[in-house]
């Protein structure tokens, strides 16, 4: 049984999270702006502060705060928000943790296949793989930077580059499944790396539970699917209609501003060095969507 911090614990992931830890005998606790809860602890992090009681006898630190890549346009304001909001979070937690002197057993630090960039080639990335040098990959990598900073105090760090994630809860699914039909966007040839939110979650709890489970992942199913076979699979699942014409390149980006670059292009990523790790329970996606829908 660990001792967990939990940060973004009341989002979408991370409420899926506190569950499967706390139905596994993990304690977990949570950061946030208003504590409503006996396992809540206050956290500021303009002002930075935590209630330092947040790390007595901690065990591990799962980084998940951040705000939502598409939930606004990318305004100068907005990008400034998307960035700091995974940094100075990171770093307050790493200043805390360093003045404290408490001797955590990991952090792990959630990430995006926004990593490699918002481009749509024939490459599959791995985790080797150089980053990109546009916006959401600016994102990412100092999102990283942020979390390796850990072990500098001989912590280890565990960091989840995470593809779309399917829940029924929320999250791209809810967008993507509007009330009358379904489309694909652009030309519809840009891939959608997916994975099941309880894989995800599953991958957290091994990165608690297994040992070696440190270092760098894509968190992605091996399944790849473009926009067009995303959304035909989904419009199976649904028993919804697929528009034969594709939502248009220049309405999306007239709609969504710079934004529109993360639903207009996309890569694969290689999911191989996870599954040495990892055994995927939905590695195809009519069954993950499937779970979730019917």
């Amino acid at each position: 049984m660990a001792k967990i911090l939990l940060t973004g614990g009341t989002g979408l992931i991370g409420k899926t999270l506190e569950k499967k830890l706390s139905s596994k005998n993990h304690q977990v606790y949570i950061l946030t702006r208003s504590p409503k809860h006996d396992n809540h602890f206050k956290w500021d992090i303009k002002n930075n502060y935590i209630d330092e009681k947040a790390f007595e006898n901690l065990d591990y630190i799962i980084h998940l705060a951040g705000a939502g890549i598409a939930d606004k346009k990318w305004t100068k304001t907005r990008k400034e928000e998307l960035i700091d909001s995974r940094v100075e979070s990171a770093n307050l937690l790493f200043s805390k943790v360093k003045e404290l002197d408490v001797p955590l057993k990991g952090f792990i630090s959630s990430s995006g296949i926004g990593f490699y960039g918002a481009i749509t080639t024939d490459n599959i990335f791995t985790e080797q793989d150089k980053p990109a040098s546009d916006f959401i990959s600016e994102i990412c990598i100092k999102w990283e930077n942020a979390a390796k900073q850990f072990q500098a105090l001989d912590i280890p760090v565990t960091i989840l580059r995470t593809g779309v994630v399917l829940s029924k809860d929320g999250g791209a699914l809810q967008k993507m499944n509007t009330p009358l039909f379904l489309s694909a966007l652009g030309n519809g040839k840009q891939y959608v790396p997916w994975i099941h939110i309880e894989d995800l979650c599953n991958l957290y709890v091994n990165a608690i539970e297994e040992e070696n489970f440190t270092g760098i992942y894509n968190a992605s199913s091996p399944d790849h699917q473009t926009n067009t076979s995303f959304t035909k699979t989904l419009g199976k699942v649904l028993k919804k209609p697929v528009l034969p014409i594709n939502a248009p390149k220049f309405i999306l980006k007239f709609i969504l501003g710079e934004l529109a670059v993360i639903v207009l292009e996309g890569s694969r990523v290689s999911s191989a060095k996870t599954e040495k790790q990892y055994d995927f329970q939905y590695t195809e996606l009519e069954h993950a969507l499937k779970d979730i829908y019917e």
